[in-house]
């Protein structure tokens, strides 16, 4: 690890204006091999506001590679403000597309269900843009249900749809989540920090990388409507190889979100009127 104390522009801060703080602070997270470095430095300045011991605990444990999100607490989805506490599931960037079409198949007064919600940052994405319609969550962490609660998230703590309210059954209008479906064996492949600090249990997708997503589709008809829709965040293939099952089960109109670069990123399907 970096010895910050041999930083010399983190010692005397009052004797330099930000502009220098941050130059240092992003050259220092860019020599550790970070990519948004001045990203990252802004976010911790900010973090920190003028204290510099705390600044350098701050930056001592983003250099062991542990998620910015959890060090400052907030980060940023769809333009909403999201508590992360330490331990819960971070929200990526890439979610935002499923996100949003959630939102586009959200009716204003109509529900919504996000399962393994981790900070509630869908849940709440929805809830921010349909303030009418009732969305509600789960997630069997402990941890991702208190942190999505302090998100102001209808949050359930449980096993996919086991813990929420049955009076939703027929009735909820979109069901959405990003569930684990990274193929066990492709776990090792993932970014080296990963599981110094987050648990398998948030990728793990079993053998294929399928295995929750085809309880989704199968559990899912029980509370969708008629003409509700289906959202899942997915990875490569996948959304061929679940396509008997969308079909066997019901679900018409599939559709594969793709991002700006061409990524499959999930798939949208309607359950069959």
């Amino acid at each position: 690890m970096l010895d910050l104390g041999r930083q010399p522009r983190f010692h005397r801060p009052r004797d330099r204006d930000l502009a220098l703080d941050l130059e240092a602070l992003t050259a220092l997270l860019s020599s550790a091999g970070f990519i948004a470095a001045q990203e990252e430095a802004d976010q911790l300045l900010a973090r920190a506001a003028g204290d510099v011991e705390l600044l350098r605990s701050l930056v001592e444990r983003r250099l062991t590679g542990e998620p910015l999100a959890w060090i400052t607490g907030r980060v940023s989805f769809c333009g909403v403000e999201i508590r992360v506490d330490p331990g819960v599931y971070v929200p990526r960037w890439q979610s935002e597309l499923l996100a949003r079409r959630a939102i586009d198949r959200l009716p204003a007064t109509g529900a919504a269900i996000d399962v393994c919600t981790g900070t509630g940052a869908i849940a709440r994405t929805l809830t921010t843009a349909r303030p009418g319609a009732r969305v509600v969550a789960s997630d069997i962490d402990e941890r991702a249900i208190a942190c999505a609660a302090a998100n102001g998230v209808e949050a359930y703590q449980g096993d996919l749809f086991a813990p929420l309210p049955r009076t939703l059954e027929g009735r909820v209008d979109v069901v959405v989540g990003i569930v684990p479906y990274v193929p066990t064996p492709a776990l090792p492949l993932l970014q080296r920090d990963t599981f110094t600090f987050e648990s398998p249990l948030s990728y793990d997708g079993g053998p294929d990388g399928t295995e929750i997503l085809r309880r989704v589709l199968t559990e899912s008809p029980r509370f969708l409507r008629r003409g509700g829709a289906l959202l899942l965040e997915l990875g490569g293939e996948q959304a061929d190889m679940l396509g008997d099952d969308l079909a066997r089960l019901g679900y018409r109109d599939v559709t594969v979100l793709v991002d700006e670069d061409g990524h499959e990123r999930g798939v949208e399907a309607t359950l069959g009127r």
